[in-house]
């Protein structure tokens, strides 16, 4: 069996319900908020490091040039060098990351939009937290209120 012939057999195989299934790695690296972001400043077309850097506030040199590194292994993005003084080093979407970016766009604007509701869910869940009463088995086995 030729390696393209495995490829398209596994593909319908591929569950990521399932432990072992390799599309977790994939999903674990596309969780990544760094790759994320990566994803959609390139969207907009080639960019060197030092321009990533400057779109994607926080993110360190070493964490920027890891993600990059990472998603030209996994095929989504490609890195250019043209030589000159200085060597000019520009990354781009691949085909396979530009079918991608969209979908990250897209988490990256739900998480903006939504911020608001997460924070007021995440303060509601807190306060019922604070103002739970747990059940402990007493002295005498019967249980007692105690507040949290």
């Amino acid at each position: 069996m030729t390696a393209t012939a495995r490829r398209e057999r596994n593909k319908q195989n591929y569950n990521a319900m399932l432990d072992a299934c390799p599309t977790r790695q994939l999903l674990d690296v596309l969780s990544d908020k760094w790759v994320c972001l990566v994803l959609t400043a390139l969207a907009g077309g080639s960019k060197r490091h030092s321009e990533l850097r400057r779109d994607i506030a926080g993110v360190s040199q070493k964490m920027l040039t890891q993600t990059l590194r990472g998603l030209e292994r996994d095929g989504m993005v490609s890195r250019s060098v043209t030589l000159s003084v200085p060597v000019r080093v520009d990354y781009e979407l691949t085909s396979l990351g530009h079918n991608l970016a969209p979908v990250m766009s897209a988490i990256k604007t739900w998480a903006e939009t939504h911020m608001d509701d997460v924070f007021a869910a995440r303060s509601r869940h807190d306060c019922e937290l604070r103002h739970a009463v747990v059940t402990q088995p007493g002295k005498s086995g019967v249980g007692v209120r105690v507040p949290s």
